[in-house]
């Protein structure tokens, strides 16, 4: 199948920008616990701070980024300067010396470079694709994603395997996470330099009109304004995948294996995003997507259900967590695109990221002190709010007829 230019090169900007975040996220929680490790009954609230705060504060950006994206029909540059935000902001990471707020700050200001270029980017995507190949480009997309999230992970599991103090089963050296994060630095702003490549898109009727893009979501369509609400009370559950390593560490799987089940992870990832895009074009995204969520829902109650003598099954449970974001990530972009006017591509998929953005506060917070209070108990929670938007979106959100409305 062949791509057009512009969805090729945003999908090796995620490469490159996924090789280096993930060569230092499964380590997050690691560093954290390493920098608390006179204070551990902090480090589960600290972590729900960190990611909930980052996430949620940044996420207020991505509507206002994608509102402001419509107006002046410009996708190329927000992405630079949102892309270009997150590879500095790695930097501060030298810092967590001197506290873990460093880690805060830094992580809070790589998601703002989000907040500010995922939605012109999804919408550079969309715009840039034929209307009955959204699924294929956004599969496409996604796969790069965690192609470039899996040679990151496996470079960051080799430079633990090395450091690894077999005692305590995490790094023996503060120095093996410095190393990490000086490494990270260089694919993040690599993939900053495609971005200068992608030509500029216009939306239908740019130029003979001036663009009216819509703030007010009560007048986006009704199946629109569902499968948002569905998304808030999914996104409550959904806590930051932080957790899901601490789970399986908690479990007993050291750390060198805990960052083996995060690379198959993204590997499983990898190979079925394209596959499940293509297959929402052929059948629609709906079905995709009620798949994905029911899919959600039994693998977190796994997690939360599993005991050490059968850990052995993270394996399983972390493959088949990976066919779930197959399944939904580029999905769920694709379908808000579908539903969303024509004026207000960007916007629509700002309020989509955003409304994702803003519940991680609540469910990386909630997340922490549940996880305080027995380790299962995120997950039950992340499973039951699943089945909610499951239920949600299979018996009220309708397929669109066309693309676009």
């Amino acid at each position: 199948m062949n791509y057009n230019r512009n969805v090729i090169l945003t999908g090796f900007t995620s490469f490159f920008t996924d090789v280096s975040t993930e060569m230092i996220y499964p380590l997050i929680q690691a560093f954290v616990s390493t920098v608390l490790a006179s204070q551990k009954a902090l480090v589960g609230p600290a972590l729900g701070i960190i990611e909930g705060v980052a996430e949620s504060t940044a996420s207020l950006l991505k509507v206002f980024a994608g509102y402001y994206s419509d107006k002046i029909q410009l996708r190329k540059a927000p992405a630079i300067v949102g892309y270009g935000l997150s590879a500095v902001s790695k930097l501060l990471l030298f810092l967590a010396y001197a506290g873990w707020y460093f880690v805060l700050i830094s992580r809070f200001f790589d998601r703002v470079g989000k907040g500010i270029r995922t939605a012109p980017r999804d919408a550079l995507i969309y715009e840039s694709t034929e209307p009955k190949r959204q699924g294929a480009a956004f599969g496409l997309q996604r796969g790069m994603d965690f192609a470039g999230a899996t040679l990151g992970v496996a470079v960051c599991y080799m430079v633990c395997r090395h450091f690894l103090d077999p005692v305590s089963k995490t790094l023996r050296d503060i120095n093996a996470f410095y190393l990490l994060f000086a490494v990270s630095v260089a694919p993040a702003f690599l993939g900053v330099v495609f971005l200068f490549f992608v030509k500029e898109t216009r939306p239908a009727g740019a130029g003979k009109e001036k663009p009216r893009p819509n703030l007010d979501v009560r007048k986006y369509d009704r199946n629109l304004r569902i499968f948002f609400l569905a998304q808030c009370f999914f996104t409550l559950g959904n806590s930051s995948n932080q957790f899901l390593l601490l789970r399986s560490m908690d479990l007993g799987v050291a750390l060198s294996g805990v960052i083996l089940m995060y690379l198959v992870f993204n590997l499983s990832s990898t190979v079925l995003s394209g596959f499940f895009g293509r297959l929402s074009d052929a059948i629609g995204r709906r079905r995709v997507l009620v798949a994905g969520y029911a899919l959600y829902a039994v693998v977190y109650g796994s997690f939360g259900l599993m005991t050490k003598e059968h850990s052995s099954l993270l394996w399983v449970f972390w493959i088949v967590y990976g066919v779930y974001y197959a399944m939904t990530e580029g999905v769920e972009k694709a379908f808000v695109g579908d539903l969303s006017p024509r004026d207000s591509k960007a916007t629509a998929l700002g309020f989509f990221h955003t409304i994702v953005g803003v519940g991680l506060l609540p469910a990386s917070v909630i997340a922490g002190f549940l996880f305080s209070l027995a380790p299962a108990a995120p997950f039950i929670f992340g499973s039951c709010m699943s089945g909610v938007a499951f239920l949600i979106v299979a018996l009220f959100v309708k397929e669109p007829a066309s693309g676009g409305v």
